[in-house]
């Protein structure tokens, strides 16, 4: 693995998924904080590219996906920016230099400036960490794939609502091209 072409997805490692008190909670989310944060350590001491993406909302909800408007509705937002639900946990803030990209559905690519700036740093290796498997991840290992970037998920640094969620997910996405690695593997490509 090349560390100058190699970017490192930090995906919606924010409160709102990860506190048990929001009805966004991922389930497996705060079992992987250790291992996202391990990849990250790793990331810059390869000097690979960062990239924090973030879920943010309008406060009034204009850009919220269909599926989720009638419980920001009923909740009175979520993931809005500004708020604390919408901050990324302290264990994971970015180092200066890297990248914030935000979103506003489960692909880090769509309707964002992600694929630019990735193309601007001639990076053609994604490796994606954070929630949740079977959306944000999926959705924008989906897209990475069809912009011809070789894709890899951190099976440890990724987390689903139940393993089996997890792994069938993973296993699906090994029959799209999509590698599997763990942390351990990604910091020994790396040289670390």
């Amino acid at each position: 693995m090349n560390p100058e072409r190699t970017a490192l997805l930090i995906i919606d490692m924010q409160r709102d998924f990860l506190s048990p008190a929001s009805p966004l909670f991922v389930a497996g989310g705060p079992s992987i904080v250790l291992t996202v944060q391990h990849a990250l350590e790793s990331a810059w001491a390869a000097g690979v590219t960062v990239v924090h993406v973030r879920r943010n909302h309008r406060p009034g909800g204009i850009d919220i996906d269909s599926t989720r408007r009638q419980l920001f509705a009923e909740e009175g937002g979520l993931l809005v920016a500004g708020t604390p639900g919408a901050e990324e946990i302290s264990e994971l803030m970015p180092a200066s230099g890297d990248l914030i990209v935000t979103k506003t559905r489960w692909s880090a690519f769509f309707a964002t400036d992600l694929d630019l700036l990735l193309r601007r740093l001639a990076i053609h290796e994604l490796v994606l960490s954070g929630v949740q498997t079977p959306n944000c991840i999926r959705a924008t290992a989906m897209d990475a794939v069809s912009l011809d970037y070789a894709t890899i998920v951190l099976s440890d640094a990724t987390a689903s609502q139940t393993p089996e969620i997890q792994a069938a997910n993973l296993a699906d996405m090994t029959t799209m091209g999509i590698s599997v690695k763990t942390v351990s593997q990604f910091a020994r490509s790396l040289g670390l």
